[in-house]
């Protein structure tokens, strides 16, 4: 006879995925392979960008086991965090309930689900790694890095992490960073899905500047407090720099309080900001200054 915790578990988990299954849906990636999506609202569903084409089809549960094909159509991707949102033919889906990660800890219980044929299917796993916020190799960021304690099925990318209550804490993902199956988290999803159908990508911060590395000595490192920055080697015409007054042979040495130690660090630093006013901190002729610039945005 199972043991009754071990029973309650058992039930706990069994309706756990019960509740969600409704809001994951199989997302055709080709002739022979599918993947899974998740339902943010009654028109639209997020899955994985990497595996999504542009137009393909959703699978829609029924209640008598088989799918309901609908057209879809992505209207925003970021490379970033690898979610692709898609609008629905039709309308009426089953949004998921989401969650953010208060109270989660390393070992908590969770399970993957997905929808790669005509079934949910689910896996169990721990939280493996709960971590601060990360920065993607394809300029995204993550608001947390949550990891699970092992590889997820094929097939099951673009599905939620649920907890034992059903609910989403974020969506899985296998090509964000190599060796490591992350889960996007909620906070991420909600700010990546608003840009993505706001302006079909994400906006990024730029100034109007060509950059190279500069290396700071003597008295200019002294001054700086650090022996590198971004020397500005060319200005966009009406640009956010020529508007600031910025002049070629400036050497940017942080924005909005980020150190710059070169071209690298200036992007992150402005990507992140579009549209803000930012105080840029450089060197002009043997002196420190300080100017404001408000920060152009592209998608």
């Amino acid at each position: 006879m199972a043991l009754p915790a071990l029973h309650s578990l058992d039930h706990a988990l069994a309706a756990a995925v019960a509740a969600v299954a409704p809001s994951v849906l199989h997302v055709a990636r080709g002739h022979h392979s599918g993947g899974s999506g998740i339902v943010w609202s009654p028109e639209l569903v997020i899955s994985a960008s990497f595996h999504t084409p542009d137009r393909t089809k959703v699978g829609l549960p029924t209640a008598d086991g088989d799918l309901e094909l609908r057209d879809a159509t992505v209207i925003g991707r970021d490379p970033g965090t690898d979610v692709a949102v898609l609008e629905v033919s039709g309308g009426g889906l089953a949004p998921a309930a989401f969650r953010e990660l208060d109270g989660l800890g390393v070992g908590n219980l969770a399970l993957a689900v997905g929808r790669p044929g005509r079934t949910a299917r689910a896996s169990l796993r721990a939280i493996g790694v709960l971590g601060p916020a990360v920065k993607t190799p394809h300029g995204g960021t993550l608001d947390r890095y949550l990891e699970s304690d092992r590889q997820i099925p094929r097939g099951f990318a673009g599905g939620p992490l649920i907890d034992p209550d059903g609910k989403v804490l974020g969506m899985n993902t296998r090509t964000l960073l190599r060796g490591a199956d992350l889960a996007v988290t909620t906070t991420t999803l909600r700010t990546v899905v608003a840009e993505l159908v706001a302006h079909g990508g994400i906006r990024k911060g730029y100034l109007g500047v060509g950059a190279y590395p500069a290396a700071l000595t003597g008295s200019l490192a002294q001054l700086a407090g650090r022996s590198e920055g971004a020397l500005v080697a060319s200005i966009e015409e009406g640009g956010p720099a020529a508007t600031a007054g910025l002049l070629v042979g400036d050497i940017l040495i942080e924005v909005g309080g980020e150190p710059v130690t070169g071209p690298d660090t200036l992007r992150a630093a402005l990507h992140t900001r579009p549209g803000k006013e930012v105080e840029l901190v450089l060197l002009r002729a043997g002196a420190k200054l300080t100017v404001k610039a408000t920060l152009g945005s592209r998608a």
